[in-house]
């Protein structure tokens, strides 16, 4: 829909008038960010005398959806948002885009940035696209994400199943349907069922390419820009379009993704006449930009690509003579490079034309290298999963499965994802494997690399060839991890430390010691504790043990236990592991044996999603990591969590992708994984706070964790969930959170919530 550019609101709200604004939040989980930027922007506009409507994003789906009427009417648009957000609904209206972080911490500053913020689609060039986006952003604009960050990874995530998808074909259909031949290569019949399969295969290899280009593209200028990406993506891929024995491979396909998505934002700036506008975004531009671009990748970057190869293998072809050692370790890189580029193609064709000569080493080098990238990123999402979304370490299995079968591309996501990071380990690795190889002669008599042309009979020297394959995907896969890790740390933390020490725990049975009916814990699962558990009372006293499994040790006010001697809904503790929920229904007799009613039970909280068992009046741990871990376990006494480890390496990569420290002592670290089989809600104070990267620097003193299963998007609990992020937003709610004295009050606050 297309609205009428509003009033100019730079001097609404100044004098009596207030402004009109709406806003949309959004986070890539979807569990708290997005609402408590909602309630951070309403406060900020009521008490500015504003006006404001907020569409939030969230996992149970769009809520207080904007209307082509709220549009209308609207002086300005505020997105706070860290996933893209469908901006076409507000051309004509000041949009401003920053990060979800930003619409929590600054939300009056936001509301005063928006008078002057860019026109989307107006005059002042788009500012819904992921370029104005940038330009709205301004100065300071937070924790946004850049353009071509955003832009390559939109790309890498669309590319990744044509790669797993057409590798795993070309791999299977080589397993199952190809027939040995004398000299050990492979071939799969004409005709054949695993031919068909094989060719099924290679269309999704081959469409890898024009759909990283495309997506990179449709991130930075929507749309419009999607053929130009694909069909420039394609020509940089296609050599024989520009005179090339080999593509430009994926490198050139981001480059050509880059091109035509800036070509498309710089050519909806250009001002037409009216009644050309409609036909733009559907002819005009697609038209434009796809012809300009492959005319331009054929005549001025194919020229210089073709180039490249020419000498590459002519300079190659002065080496064969030096030593093998040195050949080897350029080749491996080559190989590595580009996978599939020019650079990749110069050394495989090199290697291959050679074995009608007799030489058959030289190949035998490139062998050795080429299933190192794939192997070697498999491999190193398995030894740092935490590293690693749930996406890439899919990825990173079916790229170990790739690289058995020689296939390089499986790397590719990788490379596109991290280049800076991935590129050089790959290559590192590719020189060891092929010097490896050099060194001691390995020969290969086909046109192909990876284990799979040893297990066939291609390659002579097999041991050495083997060792030289692991050695280099062990060297590129330490390396990759190396040099991921590094750059989160420069990030300013945004990831947890790889690492990072826990604080010193004891780990007991919840419960342990504690006596049920039938003298057994009542409560299940493993506890950290940050002292050491006090010896349970002789079985003989009458009163209720001393807080076994709680970390206040005889208690907060020196009873036996929080709150009283019955303890907390029935726990002798302030956790109640010491027969959770199943003591307290009882009355307890004390040592002069009246009998004492039993405790009122604790209000329900979040719909029974936070418990007693998930309260911890003081955190031990003194660093993020170990704090996400140690709530982790607290939740493990729910019953609820099959795999801490996985919870927490979950919220870890969330934290990964920014933190979750909120400001004004606030931490809220959510994960959404199947390690938990329904929803838990874990809090914990820190006396000292903790460390949690938070925008405004504060230490975190206030800790809930969220943990929901991956299908559990659109439950009810979801939206308990948002009133949760909205309450803690009150600064007289966290005061009263922070001051209750043991976990019933603690649970009598949080009941409020409703």
């Amino acid at each position: 829909m297309t609205t009428s550019p509003a009033a100019s609101p730079r001097d609404a709200g100044r004098d009596g008038q207030g402004l009109k604004l709406l806003a949309v939040t959004a986070c890539p989980t979807g569990i708290a960010h997005t609402y408590m930027a909602a309630e951070k922007l309403t406060q900020a506009a009521e008490a500015l005398g504003h006006e404001i409507k907020v569409e939030t994003q969230g996992s149970i789906g769009a809520e207080n959806v904007l209307s082509d009427n709220d549009v209308r009417g609207a002086n300005g648009v505020i997105i706070a948002a860290d996933k893209d957000v469908d901006r076409s609904r507000f051309v004509g209206k000041r949009v401003l885009v920053v990060g979800v972080a930003e619409g929590i911490r600054h939300p009056g500053e936001l509301i005063e940035r928006v008078r002057t913020a860019p026109v989307y689609g107006g005059e002042d060039g788009g500012a819904g696209t992921a370029a104005g986006a940038a330009a709205s952003a301004g100065t300071g604009g937070g924790k946004q994400r850049s353009v071509g960050y955003k832009a390559l990874m939109n790309g890498v995530s669309y590319m990744i199943p044509f790669v797993v998808v057409g590798g795993l074909l070309i791999a299977i259909s080589l397993a199952l349907g190809g027939h040995p031949q004398a000299d050990g290569g492979l071939v799969i019949p004409d005709g054949s069922f695993w031919k068909h399969v094989n060719d099924i295969g290679v269309i999704g290899f081959t469409l890898m390419v024009p759909v990283l280009s495309g997506y990179i593209a449709y991130a930075i200028g929507d749309r419009p820009a999607l053929v130009p990406g694909m069909i420039g993506g394609w020509i940089a891929n296609t050599g024989a379009l520009y005179g090339s024995k080999a593509g430009a491979g994926f490198i050139g396909a981001i480059v050509a993704g880059f091109l035509a998505g800036f070509l498309v934002v710089w050519i909806k700036k250009v001002r037409v006449p009216r009644f050309v506008q409609p036909i733009m975004p559907i002819i005009v531009i697609p038209i434009v930009a796809t012809t300009a671009l492959g005319l331009f990748f054929i005549y001025v970057i194919g020229r210089p690509i073709s180039w490249v190869f020419t000498h590459l293998t002519g300079w190659l072809g002065g080496m064969t003579g030096s030593s093998a050692v040195l050949l080897g370790a350029i080749l491996g890189l080559m190989i590595a490079f580009d996978m599939g580029g020019p650079v990749n193609k110069t050394a495989f064709l090199f290697g291959a034309g050679l074995i009608a000569s007799g030489n058959q080493t030289v190949m035998g080098m490139c062998a050795a290298a080429i299933p190192v990238m794939p192997l070697g990123q498999g491999l190193a999402t398995l030894l740092r999963r935490r590293l690693y979304s749930e996406q890439e370490r899919e990825t990173g299995m079916a790229a170990l499965f790739m690289g058995l079968f020689g296939i390089s591309e499986g790397a590719i996501p990788f490379a596109a994802a991290r280049p800076a990071q991935v590129i050089p380990a790959n290559m590192l690795g590719g020189a060891v494997a092929g010097a490896l190889a050099g060194t001691a002669g390995v020969t290969d008599a086909v046109p192909h690399g990876g284990p799979i042309v040893a297990v066939l009979g291609a390659v002579g020297g097999v041991p050495v060839f083997f060792l030289a394959v692991v050695v280099g995907a062990v060297v590129t896969a330490l390396t990759t991890v190396a040099l991921v890790d590094l750059s989160e740390r420069g990030k300013g933390g945004r990831g947890a430390p790889a690492g990072a020490a826990a604080a010193p725990a004891v780990t007991v049975a919840a419960g342990a010691g504690a006596g049920g009916p039938s003298g057994t814990a009542a409560a299940t699962g493993t506890r950290t504790e940050a002292a050491p558990v006090p010896a349970a009372a002789p079985a003989s006293a009458p009163a209720p043990t001393a807080g076994e499994g709680d970390e206040d040790g005889v208690g907060e006010e020196g009873s036996a236990g929080d709150e009283g001697s019955a303890g907390d809904e029935g726990s002798a503790g302030d956790e109640g592991s010491a027969g959770d929920e199943g003591r307290g229904d009882r009355a307890q007799a004390p040592a002069d044996g009246h009998s004492v009613p039993s405790p009122s039970p604790s209000p329900e909280v979040l719909s029974g999603y936070l418990t007693a068992r998930t309260v911890r009046t003081r955190l031990a741990a003194g660093e993020k990591e170990a704090a996400i871990r140690e709530m982790a376990e607290l939740a493990t006494g729910t019953g609820r969590v099959t795999d801490v480890a996985e919870l927490v390496r979950v919220a870890l990569a969330r934290e990964a992708q920014g933190t979750t420290g909120l400001g004004e002592e606030i931490a809220v670290p959510h994960a959404k994984t199947d390690a938990v089989t329904a929803p838990v809600v874990c809090f914990a104070r820190s006396a000292e706070g903790v460390e949690w990267g938070s925008p405004d620097g504060t230490k975190a003193r206030l800790v809930f964790m969220i943990a929901v299963p991956e299908a559990a998007a659109g439950d009810e609990h979801l939206r308990i969930l948002a009133l949760l992020s909205r309450k803690l937003m009150d600064p007289d709610f966290r005061a009263r959170l922070q001051g209750a004295e043991g976990t019933a009050e603690v649970l009598a606050v949080l009941a409020e919530i409703r």
